[in-house]
């Protein structure tokens, strides 16, 4: 007989244990988690983050400035600062690019215009961080030169600023529209005498960004004095506040125009007091907080985590009106209320860990970002890679709003046009620019072509990988086997003699090679920081290394190697260990590769090193730059226990929790709990681990078993374990399908030589079969070296199992055996044009400096001694010098030369050519120094450049002791 009272019991218990976290096993609050919370954690050091008030990926960011340009002034704050300029009301968070400041307010007593940056007396004001706070949605500071009390609260596109000034004599309000980046347009217009309306129209790193502002005061304005009496760009307004009430303005921005800002100021704040609109504030952020719940004991460790959660939520920012109008990428006005528009994708760092994060607690927001993408995409003609108000900054390299749409969409977040989105992903990985177009052809950016080749290689071929996998799951087979293949072009650039990506330098490899040296292959970073970027495939890349054992030794490497670098100073590479630079993107997934080697004990003493040495409850505690969310992602993602290797396998890597409890609440309304069992400072180790129940072995889970709720336990201990170490537990990314045949390469051979050179040819899989010809002969299979005398074009495949490689042709240049040259200074190895004959190797530069053919001096002159083998008679001599000013290299001031037929004595000096360094170039120009001899004859040629050195005042890079570089390509004597 059956008992339906035991069957329910039956059934209520199983339904428990299917998602254990209900009741009393989720973790629970045990304060307001906003009061954990501090955004000055990373106003300091390079952090570039700001502590004012903001709301969720809010429009407005109401926040001090403190400092008006510079790298480290990129938000506008930064904690070692004293003075504050004014309030102004966006700002940029963790970038690596000055930007915003807009619509500067600054409360004072006295009507200047000066900002006092000079020295001289103005309307900046001293301030000390023992009067100063900082929380979500709020913050507030006593200004101590005027002794005025400063309170600012947030809605999302508009904001409250509150005065209390010290007695009811002058009170004045600066309104400074020139602050920081230059002014296209712009205006101030007083409606009544409570109220005031303008734009302004600026350009920095977005070049036309558009902005509107509407502004009301609680008291009645007095008068207003302006900077000029024609179009004012600054206004001193001056209130009657007989009472000294507290003065409040209340002021919103729009991308559109006045009206929609004034909407935006009625509809978010009209009536409501700055109490209302702070709780209203704070209780947004707690409830935002609350998503995820930690417990732990070390109060530091909660604060770090809560400000990282809290750093993810504030990009990418709102760009709508509450009416639904926004500017679109092509500058016009669009209008949508199916989905919220967004600006500020910092998608080079953010596609890593902080749009996984979304897809775990903002799946809503993540349709949004979607659909964001799409709509730029229709506006802009593609989609965006790094945008800033309406504005493609071209910065930054890949297509990463792929791998977030891919990521989203394998894990079931469709809430937008999904064929039209994977044309969109297809349409970004077919075109010609950025290297694409060698890419496509070749499957390798060579580097005379292309800058940054063996990163852009590298993250082009992540990013196919991820269309692959969209286009797996949509059943397009014939896109699925484009993309899979394309993915596999990392091979392209592994060096298998030095194990290192290398840029592949008419096809050779670029050397001298150090892999210490920052140069313009890699995208800010080094060859050790890019040589472990191959998430999609770490099996093939495994196989290419020659094992696991190798993997793992080459990672021991890594994190063991001296902690510095050579070539060009790059401020990005910090927080290192070694050679992994936590600071910047490239090393975050590079810890948790130990797991896939059958070594997940490694993986967990440094994840463990790195959340407790790089991120502190500090100002400057946060290794690099925070860039939009990325830094915080690393950290709430690894302090949970676990990290996104490979976004859109749907597969999270297990490394070592840091709390005794965590709780994620899903917008399904499941939970997901982590428990860490006998956790402690030095019991990091994992000892074992269940989920729901069940013992997990495996050192990975999967999205599914978070989303659907459940409970994960960690037995911690002090050593390491045999947990996850056995064949099998290992975690696996691997193409396997669709193999390519990599391109051949030219292992040894100079392509300028004088007499002759022998050429070596290889293939990073030594199972290819490689094919040759020269010049315009029959293909030959390739059996061992052959010799080249003559200036000669080669060409040069591999095949295996029948699949052919690309077909990839060197042009060997024949330098006149009779020529040589003597250079008296030394050239910067990571510009080095291709060795000490660079400047008589017949390649010519082009305007891109770091495609490999210029050889650049750093603040020194050239001096070149040509050597043409016998007196002979010469018409002209030239020399090309590049311009590049934005990247600091300018022309020569003057370039001499003198000819002679003794090597010891110049004796003809002919005349002096000069350049014009005095004013601001926007565009890259190549000019040359020509000497004509009208058949004078000579045997010695000597050319000596003279470097600018130091930079002229208006260039940005003085005001940082900035010193030119002068480049240099080919010596041209006829």
């Amino acid at each position: 007989m059956k008992h339906p009272f035991l069957i329910l019991f039956l059934s209520l218990l199983l339904l428990n244990c299917s998602n254990p976290t209900s009741g009393q096993l989720a973790a629970k609050k045990d304060t307001s988690l906003i009061s954990y919370v501090n955004p000055f954690i990373g106003t300091g050091g390079h952090g570039h983050t700001y502590p004012g008030a903001t709301m969720p990926f809010g429009m407005m960011q109401l926040s001090p400035d403190t400092r008006l340009d510079g790298w480290d002034g990129c938000s506008g704050y930064h904690y070692s600062d004293n003075y504050i300029y004014g309030f102004s009301h966006t700002h940029l968070s963790g970038t690596g690019v000055s930007d915003y400041g807009d619509i500067l307010l600054m409360p004072t007593n006295k009507a200047t215009f000066n900002n006092g940056a000079d020295g001289k007396q103005g309307y900046r004001a001293h301030f000390s961080h023992d009067n100063e706070i900082a929380e979500p949605g709020f913050y507030s500071v006593l200004l101590d030169s005027t002794n005025i009390n400063v309170e600012l609260t947030i809605s999302k596109r508009s904001g409250i600023h509150k005065y209390k000034f010290p007695n009811s004599d002058n009170q004045y309000v600066i309104l400074d529209l020139e602050h920081r980046d230059m002014l296209l347009s712009h205006n101030i217009t007083q409606l009544d005498n409570k109220t005031i309306k303008g734009h302004r129209h600026s350009k920095a790193w977005a070049t036309d960004q558009r902005l509107f502002y509407y502004m009301t005061f609680s008291e009645a304005i007095d008068t207003i004095i302006y900077n000029t009496t024609n179009n004012p760009t600054k206004a001193a307004i001056r209130f009657k506040n007989p009472d000294n009430n507290p003065l409040y303005t209340k002021i919103a921005i729009s991308a559109v125009d006045n009206i929609g800002a004034q909407k935006n100021l009625e509809e978010e704040i009209g009536a409501k007091t700055f109490s209302e609109i702070k709780a209203e504030a704070q209780n947004t952020w707690e409830q935002q907080l609350s998503k995820i719940i930690i417990e732990s004991n070390n109060n530091d460790y909660k604060t770090n985590f809560y400000t990282a959660l809290y750093h993810t939520m504030i990009a990418p920012n709102l760009y709508q009106d509450v009416d639904g109008r926004y500017r679109g990428m092509d500058l016009n006005i669009h209008e949508t209320k199916k989905f919220e528009y967004h600006t500020v994708f910092s998608l080079w760092d953010t596609y890593r860990a902080t749009h996984p994060l979304y897809t775990i607690i903002e799946q809503d927001r993540t349709n949004d970002f979607i659909n964001t993408f799409l709509a730029k995409y229709d506006e802009g003609g593609i989609m965006p890679i790094w945008d800033l108000s309406a504005n493609y900054t071209g910065c930054m390299i890949g297509y990463h709003a792929v791998p977030v749409i891919a990521d989203a969409y394998l894990k079931n977040i469709r809430g937008y046009n999904t064929e039209k989105a994977f044309n969109a992903m297809k349409h970004s990985a077919t075109r010609d620019k950025l290297g694409l177009k060698s890419y496509k052809e070749l499957g390798v950016i060579p580097v005379e072509e292309e800058s940054e080749s063996v990163s852009k290689t590298l993250e082009y071929a992540y990013d196919d990988w991820t269309i692959a996998q969209m286009a797996k799951a949509m059943g397009k087979n014939k896109d699925y086997k484009t993309y899979l293949q394309r993915a596999q072009n990392y091979k392209n650039v592994f060096d298998p003699k030095t194990q290192f990506m290398r840029g592949r330098f008419r096809n050779t490899w670029f050397s001298p090679f150090d892999p210490y040296e920052v140069n313009f292959n890699y995208t800010e970073a080094n060859s050790w920081q890019y040589s472990y970027y191959v998430p999609q495939d770490i099996s093939g890349f495994t196989t290419l290394l020659g094992g696991k054992h190798q993997l793992e030794t080459n990672l021991d490497k890594l994190f063991t190697a001296e902690d510095k670098t050579s070539g060009r100073h790059q401020v990005d590479i910090t927080g290192l260990i070694g050679q992994y630079a936590h600071g910047n993107e490239p090393s975050h997934h590079m810890a948790y590769l130990y797991n896939f080697v059958n070594k997940p004990y490694k993986t967990q003493e440094k994840v463990h090193q790195i959340l407790t040495e790089l991120y502190t409850n500090a100002p400057d505690g946060i290794s690099g730059n925070e860039d939009c969310g990325q830094m915080s992602a690393w950290y709430v993602f690894s302090s949970l226990g676990f990290y996104p290797v490979t976004p859109a396998s749907n597969t999270y890597i297990i490394g070592t929790p840091l709390f005794d409890e965590a709780t994620i609440t899903l917008e399904n309304k499941n939970q997901f709990t982590v428990v860490a069992k006998n956790l402690s400072k030095e019991n990091k180790y994992i000892q074992s681990a269940t989920l729901n129940g069940k013992p997990l072995n495996k050192t990975y889970i999967k999205h599914s078993d978070i989303i659907n709720g459940g409970l994960l336990i960690f037995e911690m201990s002090n050593q390491p374990s045999s947990w996850g170490t056995q064949q099998g537990e290992e975690p696996i990314t691997k193409i396997d399908e669709h193999l390519i045949t990599p391109a051949p390469f030219i292992a040894k051979g100079n392509i300028a030589f004088k007499d002759k050179t022998e050429v070596t040819l290889k293939n990073v899989d030594d199972e290819t079969t490689i094919f040759y010809k020269l010049n315009h002969s029959d293909y030959t299979k390739y059996i061992s070296p052959f010799t080249i005398s003559e200036a000669t074009t080669l060409s040069v495949y591999a095949e295996k199992n029948n699949i052919k490689s690309s077909v990839i042709i060197t042009k060997f240049n024949k330098i006149n055996p009779n020529l040589s040259i003597t250079l008296e200074n030394q050239y910067a190895n990571q510009y080095n044009g291709g060795g000490n004959n660079a400047l008589i190797d017949g390649v010519l530069g082009t305007t891109d400096f770091r495609t490999g053919t210029w050889q650049g001096y750093h603040n020194t002159d050239l001096i070149a001694i040509v050597d043409l083998g016998k007196v002979k008679s010469i018409n002209t001599i030239s020399i090309n010098f590049l311009q590049d000013q934005k990247s600091w290299i300018f022309f020569p001031t003057e370039v001499e030369c003198w000819v002679s037929d003794n090597p010891n004595r110049f004796y003809k000096s002919l005349p002096k050519q000069t350049f014009n360094n005095k004013t601001p170039a926007t565009t890259n120009q190549i000019k040359p120094a020509t000497f004509n001899m009208n058949g004078y004859k000579a045997r010695y040629i000597k050319i000596k450049a003279k470097t600018l050195g130091e930079l002229p005042t208006w260039h940005l890079g003085h005001k940082h002791d900035g010193r030119s570089w002068l480049f240099a390509d080919e010596i041209t004597i006829k």
